[in-house]
């Protein structure tokens, strides 16, 4: 299976799964259009920039209350511990990104979402996951 045949799986499958918001502490005016470019299919039904941030200790923290959600039923995949200091038992940490057309991260990772998909919780299922 191609790399970009497999993305498209991917997207269909976290579609299905996982309302995708994108959260970022860079600005709009920068995010957006590059957003726009890489998301084509739609994945992200909500787009939050710098301004929906807290600036906390000299960082912008993406505080996950602020989404309305079930934060029981929420995760946040971030390069930067910093940016979820305030829920770090939502966090999936991820390596940073930086023109690696290699980089698989995000796919090895679709199992593990599938699972926390039917979680009743994702504290139990991340606290296992993260168990040594």
């Amino acid at each position: 299976m191609s790399l970009l045949h497999c993305l498209r799986f991917s997207e269909d499958k976290i579609i299905a799964y996982f309302e995708c918001v994108l959260f970022t502490a860079s600005l709009a005016k920068y995010a957006d259009p590059v957003t726009d470019l890489l998301d084509k299919c739609g994945v992200f039904r909500t787009r939050l920039f710098r301004e929906s941030c807290v600036f906390h200790q000299g960082c912008y923290v993406k505080d996950l209350s602020r989404l309305g959600r079930d934060l029981r039923k929420t995760l946040i995949l971030d390069n930067s511990p910093a940016s979820y200091i305030f829920h770090p038992e939502n966090a999936v940490p991820v390596q940073s990104w930086f023109d690696d057309m290699a980089d698989t991260e995000l796919l090895t990772l679709i199992p593990i979402f599938e699972e926390l998909s039917e979680a009743e919780d994702v504290y139990t299922s991340l606290g296992q996951l993260r168990a040594p």
